[in-house]
């Protein structure tokens, strides 16, 4: 799978892709990374990406012009165009899912005030958000989105570890333990030293209901279990 990231920024993608198991997959060949500095594209010496916006208000607004040279470059109009924006649609699991099947994704991370809404109209295939909150940064939102994706092209990750995790079958992911087995006097749960493998995954699947209960109770009516709320 291909990522391209169009920045103002290279430097923070970079780091992310050259670290931990990001790393073995560029190493490995399942992941590709194309980085394209939008600065290459403006018109003027000092290479200019932002304007105040038409209208009036707050802050700037980056430019038409070098964003659609960008992504012309990389022959956009052809993949999947990903917006990270707190005014866009939420970014789910689901979503990632679906997004993990793409041969490329371009992602656009934006800066100050947003983009040009007319590259949104012509380019963008996908306006997403990762939460109810605005950050600064659309690189920071973009590789919340890549870290959440890339994770589950087949061979990044054994499938044994994605099959409980948090939001498969809208539950969260049940607690986990290891060495020690007392810390500051709390002790490791005593079915999960009995190795009774099918009253172990009992025990796990009712922490994840609990869990998913007290944190996100919403969760619960889509996944059916809301009436098993009950201690193991």
């Amino acid at each position: 799978m291909k990522f391209t990231v169009l920045t103002l920024f290279p430097e923070i993608i970079e780091g992310f892709f050259s670290s931990s198991i990001m790393a073995k997959a560029v190493e490995r060949g399942l992941i590709d990374l194309r980085l394209v500095d939008v600065r290459d594209f403006a018109f003027d010496r000092h290479r200019t990406c932002d304007d105040a916006p038409y209208g009036g208000g707050a802050g700037m607004v980056l430019k038409a012009e070098p964003l659609a040279g960008a992504l012309d470059s990389v022959d956009a109009a052809d993949k999947r165009v990903v917006f990270p924006t707190p005014s866009g649609r939420p970014f789910t699991q689901e979503k990632a899912c679906e997004l993990s099947r793409e041969g490329e994704l371009v992602f656009i991370c934006g800066r100050y005030e947003g983009i040009d809404q007319r590259i949104i109209d012509l380019y963008v295939d996908d306006e997403l958000s990762i939460g109810d909150y605005v950050i600064s940064s659309g690189e920071v939102a973009s590789l919340v989105m890549i870290d959440a994706i890339y994770r589950l092209v087949d061979g990044v990750i054994s499938g044994e570890s994605l099959e409980e995790e948090s939001f498969t079958d809208d539950l969260l992911e049940y607690p986990h333990y290891t060495r020690p087995q007392v810390f500051r006097g709390l002790a490791v749960p005593d079915i999960l030293l009995s190795g009774h493998h099918a009253e172990i995954a009992r025990w796990r699947h009712q922490r994840r209901i609990e869990k998913t209960a007290a944190n996100r109770p919403e969760l619960l009516k889509r996944s059916g279990d809301e009436d098993r709320t009950n201690t193991y």
